[in-house]
Order: structure tokens, then sequence, then C-alpha cells
């Protein structure tokens, strides 16, 4: 099974949230970890079960508003709990090697959570390929609730999206 490592700053993390006034958006190329898994010619050859674990550091997850970005440290407790963990437990082909649906968990502020859904592949080569998807997620099964800032409400429903773009090691 061949190792693929995830490239920092090239892979990305979108985070949509939204407000009673805006949609509040931040992102981050702060991701890390490995995809072990073996390619073929119509994608991941799935007779040997991939395995993943993807790393994002919180504290670079950002909006661009300071005051957003201060009260998302301080509600993730980020000196306490810097990352969110993704650990991929069982991939099936949905469409040709190119349509996947994941299971996995997901660590974040100290709760794991199974989850579910479906990437997208795309191969670049028998060096690389790129997973991507997305997924709304409820902040309150992760134990946090929405926060309040000044007269802002923000909506537990967050949508995060992925890119990750995979090298093979050498």
């Amino acid at each position: 099974m061949a190792r693929y490592r995830i490239v920092p700053g090239r892979s990305q993390i979108w985070v949509e949230a939204r407000s009673s006034l805006h949609p509040i958006k931040a992102r981050t190329g702060a991701v890390n970890g490995f995809i072990e898994a073996e390619l073929g010619a119509d994608g991941l050859d799935l007779k040997v079960a991939p395995q993943a674990r993807i790393e994002i550091e919180l504290d670079r997850l950002k909006t661009g508003n300071m005051l957003y970005d201060r009260e998302m440290e301080r509600r993730l407790d980020t000196r306490k709990y810097p990352f969110i963990r993704g650990e991929v437990a069982q991939v099936t082909q949905l469409e040709a090697g190119r349509s996947l649906r994941v299971r996995g968990n997901v660590s974040l502020h100290g709760v794991t959570r199974r989850v579910e859904g479906e990437v997208r592949l795309r191969t670049a080569g028998s060096d690389g390929f790129e997973v991507e998807g997305e997924r709304v997620f409820d902040m309150r099964d992760f134990g946090l609730s929405p926060p309040r800032i000044l007269m802002l409400k923000v909506y537990p429903e967050v949508k995060v999206r992925g890119l990750f773009v995979v090298e093979k090691q050498a």
C-alpha cells in the first residue's frame, strides 16, 4: 500500500456559519496528515482498505475579523484542544472510483463523533490525487454552544468543505 502525505498550504479547509446578520467564513491551509491507499486506473483500488488521518490546526483557522477570531478561539478553547482530528474507518465506492462514501471519526473540543459523507477523487498521475468534500455539522454535537457576538446570533449548523492535495511519499 502506498503512503501519500497531505500537502499543507495546497490543502484547504473552508468553514461557513450563518448568523442573524451575514455569513461568517473562515479558512485555513494548516492541514496535515496522510492517506494510505492503492491507486488504480479508475481511482482508488478498494480491494485494500484505505487508511487516513487528518489534522487541522485550529489556531490557524481565521475569518479575517479579529473579534470573530478571538471568539472562535475562546469557544473552541484552542489552547486545550488545538486540533480537529479525522480518521477514516471505511470507504465504499459510489461512482466509478471518482465518488466515494467515507465513514470515520471526527474529534473536536474533546468530543469524538462517528461521521460519514461523500467525497470526490481526482487523480493527478501516479504520484498524487485530490480529495474534496463537504458536510454540515451541528456544533452542539461536539459540546459547543452557538456564540452571540454583540447583537449577532450565530446558528449551530456549520458547513465545512475540504480540499486535500496529496502526494506520494518517497
